[in-house]
């Protein structure tokens, strides 16, 4: 109880960085010494992700609010000098029916086509392993979605599975 209470009391600093009140999910472990706080916080539909670990908890949760608090200092100035630019250049009406795209152009370096192969899990799993990447694009057999095979830090896979919003 104490923890939580420490946690809650923590994380309501980060509030100051949404219009709305975020959406903070904690997880914490303990394997052996090692003391992990991870945090996922959704402010205004963007999802910020932090893990910490210490060999003391209340550190752990110390330094993952402190780095998700970067994060989202981060995007509050992007923001901020975003609004300030389309403002100096008298844009607002333009920008208002649709996304700039000379912007979008000068930050994408490199567009790449590629097919999107159906497979299972199982054979995407091999994919990454044979081709030695960080991340694999598939389309799952088993539920017909786009899913996305990556290669964790402590080396094990995780999976993103995709769902279409309404």
């Amino acid at each position: 109880p104490a923890l939580k209470k420490y946690i809650e009391d923590q994380s309501s600093k980060l509030g100051k960085f949404g219009s709305k009140a975020p959406e903070i999910m904690f997880t914490l472990k303990v394997e052996k010494h090692r003391h992990i706080a991870e945090v996922l916080a959704k402010v205004n539909g963007f999802v910020f992700h932090a893990v910490e670990e210490t060999d003391a908890m209340y550190a752990s949760v110390d330094m993952v609010i402190q780095k998700v608090g970067r994060q989202l200092k981060r995007y509050k100035e992007k923001l901020r000098d975003h609004r300030l630019r389309q403002e100096e250049s008298g844009q607002n009406q333009k920008q208002a029916a649709g996304a700039n795209p000379i912007a979008v152009e000068q930050k994408i370096k490199k567009i790449k086509e590629i097919q999107v192969e159906p497979m299972t899990v199982e054979e995407a799993a091999s994919q990454i392993e044979s081709l030695d990447k960080e991340f694999f694009l598939f389309g799952n057999k088993e539920n017909n979605r786009l899913n996305v095979l990556y290669r964790r830090k402590d080396g094990s896979l995780g999976l993103i599975d995709t769902t279409q919003s309404r």
